[in-house]
């Protein structure tokens, strides 16, 4: 595997890497790289010092968040000789003491899942046998240095890893906490206040945490950059980014009207962040109908219908990602629902990659604005006959996969446990989107 440092960035060509190992039998190691690609974002640099002008002007909100997202997010140091005990501290809980509805938003989002039992079980061996890789994982799922075991050595000329002296294990599993997003260097950093402005009411010295310094640049899409766009020389597969939300929402008609990512997934700024996960978000982002040639059918006739699945409101690509798919089954079934044999017609919506993420097999994605279609013929034999279609919404379908492949290679007995866990959530996390049946005869 090729790496090179710039700018604060770093560059990779994992098939290089794949060329190599894949030749051996598959391993851990070789399947958390995959993982390691996923998790790819921008790596190194220094974070926004203390300066307590906010980022008003675009070019200044640009800026700002550029180096807000420099990760790992450098420690915070040593706090102001004034701050409390629950100032200084960087868990979540400790948020909660004064931003209860936040926290209770955010603790029931994927953010706050972000280290969750996949991630763990794969990261607690990965980071001691290729703690690089590790690192990278974590630059999305657990951005602060505190969270974790360790830190790139700054000496010499090859990267050496030592242990984090600053590692918090609490803040580890909490994932993309309160603190990933606003306290840098014990600063507190947030979005304008409802009202627009961005000045505190009362001294810094006077108020908790010595106060927030508020940038506009939390309301733009270019916040949530970082961990759902690869760079422009980021991993591809045939041809397309792995990751590209952000870019497709540039080019969709959400970018071109300025509606935002927190427009969407923070409506009403609630930290939720619902997504592909949560079946009334998906509903709203997406239209379903059926269509049949006519009303009745007579035996011997063909039966004629059109299932489309429209993306009229996802502001991006339905899905986005290489991780969820959408199956769309339309079959017939007879009075007592008992499926006709040989009349259930299949096809999937997602874009499918092989687990090691080195081959796209297909991407039948939807861009914001069109249209799926779906068409079923099958001749009718008898009478009594329905015609029954669903769309079930998998999130995690590449997840299933991937952790039942590398479960069996897991050499330690918490990691096989989480990684069961984790199985067990992500085929628990599919969903029923659309039903619908049709008396045909």
């Amino acid at each position: 595997m090729q790496d090179s440092t710039r700018e604060g960035r770093v560059d990779r060509d994992p098939p290089s890497y794949y060329r190599r190992v894949l030749r051996r039998p598959l391993k851990p190691f070789v399947v958390h790289m995959a993982i390691g690609i996923m998790c790819l974002m921008v790596s190194g640099g220094k974070v926004a010092t203390g300066d307590k002008t906010p980022a008003v002007g675009e070019q200044a909100q640009l800026t700002f968040l550029e180096q807000h997202w420099q990760v790992p997010i450098p420690p915070q140091g040593k706090p102001p000789a004034r701050f409390s005990a629950l100032e200084v501290s960087l868990d979540p809980e400790s948020c909660a003491v004064c931003h209860r509805l936040q926290y209770d938003n955010w603790k029931t989002s994927l953010h706050s899942k972000s280290m969750g039992p996949g991630v763990m079980g794969q990261t607690m061996e990965l980071i001691q046998a290729s703690p690089r890789t590790a690192l990278l994982c974590y630059s999305c799922h657990a951005p602060l240095t505190e969270q974790q075991e360790k830190i790139q050595a700054k000496s010499g000329s090859r990267p050496r890893f030592k242990k984090n002296p600053a590692f918090l294990a609490s803040l580890q599993p909490k994932g993309l906490i309160c603190s990933g997003c606003h306290v840098r260097g014990h600063q507190f950093f947030g979005p304008p206040k409802r009202d627009g402005s961005l000045g505190n009411s009362r001294p810094a010295s006077e108020l908790p945490h010595g106060g927030a310094i508020r940038t506009p640049a939390f309301e733009r899409a270019e916040f949530c950059k970082g961990c759902h766009q690869f760079e422009p020389d980021g991993y591809a597969l045939n041809g397309k980014l792995l990751e590209n939300t952000y870019n497709e929402w540039l080019e969709g008609p959400y970018g071109r009207e300025g509606k935002t990512c927190q427009g969407c997934h923070m409506p009403d700024r609630q930290h939720l962040w619902r997504g592909i996960h949560d079946r009334e978000m998906v509903k709203q982002g997406v239209t379903i109908r059926l269509t049949l040639g006519k009303e009745r059918y007579r035996v011997g006739e063909g039966v004629q219908a059109m299932l489309t699945v429209t993306n009229s409101g996802v502001g991006h690509y339905f899905p986005t990602y290489v991780t969820p798919k959408i199956i769309i089954e339309v079959e017939l079934v007879d009075g007592a629902g008992t499926r006709v044999p040989g009349s259930l017609q299949k096809e999937w919506i997602g874009r499918e990659a092989t687990l090691d993420l080195t081959k796209e097999l297909f991407d039948t994605r939807i861009p914001p604005g069109e249209t799926h279609t779906f068409r079923y013929v099958r001749t009718i034999d008898r009478l009594g006959l329905k015609l029954k279609a669903s769309v079930v919404v998998a999130p995690d379908d590449f997840y299933v996969r991937f952790f039942e492949a590398i479960l069996p290679k897991a050499r330690t007995k918490q990691a096989r446990t989480w990684l069961q866990q984790a199985i067990g959530e992500a085929r628990g996390s599919s969903f029923i989107l659309f039903k619908e049946e049709v008396v045909l005869s």
